[in-house]
């Protein structure tokens, strides 16, 4: 089998990685700026800028994607992606189809019940694979992904959060 144009992509980078694992160490941001009104802001990532609200339970205008959506996004976009480089680095011929969703209570973060959760109660990932897929090679897509999804892990394996504030 030939290797993919993913595949050769990677190589040199793993090699360089290997070799210098300092390289490998990134960091990514956002920053996050208000549009005007208290129910929406930018966000901003570097190499694009999107539009986040409240969401319409909390008082938004319910027309853009809440953060809650955002995070979901990530999850749903780091397992399609990671899914997807998994299969082809297996030769695997399907189409893949990630759905992401998570259940929220909005007294928590609405100060409603100091007992309510604020942030998500449960999350769930489906991930559906539509091709002549073997038990073996299934079961190795499904390891691996979700081995080598960043937010997946993220999400799974919680890192500690540092905050500051700073008052001008």
């Amino acid at each position: 089998m030939a290797e993919s144009d993913l595949q050769a992509e990677q190589e040199p980078l793993k090699k360089e990685y290997e070799e210098n694992p300092e390289a490998a160490q990134i960091t990514l941001s956002a920053t996050g700026e208000e549009q005007g009104d208290a129910r929406s802001c930018s966000v901003d990532i570097g190499r694009a800028i999107y539009e986040a609200e409240l969401h319409e339970g909390a008082g938004g205008p319910g027309g853009g994607a809440c953060s809650g959506d955002l995070l979901l996004g990530a999850l749903a976009a780091c397992s399609q992606l990671t899914a997807q480089a998994v299969a082809e680095s297996f030769g695997v011929d399907a189409d893949i189809e990630v759905e992401a969703s998570g259940d929220l209570d909005l007294r928590g973060t609405m100060g409603v019940d100091d007992e309510a959760s604020v942030g998500f109660e449960d999350l769930r990932l489906d991930v559906s694979v539509d091709g002549d897929v073997d038990e073996d090679t299934r079961a190795a897509l499904q390891k691996y992904t979700e081995k080598y999804c960043v937010v997946y892990q993220t999400l799974a394996d919680p890192p500690d959060v540092e905050t500051s504030w700073t008052f001008d």
